[in-house]
């Protein structure tokens, strides 16, 4: 989480993105303190097991953290997207060993899966 980087048009790129869209893995609470520090907005789903966990020691478990569904949908959107990219198997399983013959790939994966539609 400490590598995020976002890119500007010019400059340097920003290390503190506006939010952070994560999957249940992402959900300790190591990394929501590391976001909050940050003062990143985390929308990521609580896991039945944290939730149980949370509920069980009652009132000292304290509350749920915030969760914004509207949010989440977007990441749905791009969990597509990459999944379809994925499909191509040199993208998949990382067979090209630069990141310059990797990059291209993933442009014409794009440019293939944009025309098709």
């Amino acid at each position: 989480m400490a590598a995020i980087r976002v890119a500007r048009p010019k400059g340097r790129p920003r290390t503190r993105p506006a939010v952070v869209l994560a999957d249940k893995a992402y959900s300790s609470r190591a990394i929501r303190e590391h976001l909050r520090r940050r003062r990143i907005r985390a929308v990521i789903p609580q896991p039945a097991d944290q939730a149980a966990n949370r509920k069980r020691l009652g009132s000292k478990g304290g509350r749920p953290p915030a969760f914004d569904k509207t949010a989440y949908k977007q990441r749905n959107t791009v969990e597509r997207c990459i999944n379809k990219l994925k499909q191509w198997r040199g993208l998949a399983t990382r067979y090209d060993k630069t990141a310059t013959i990797y990059r291209a790939a993933l442009h014409l994966a794009a440019i293939h899966i944009w025309a098709a539609r």
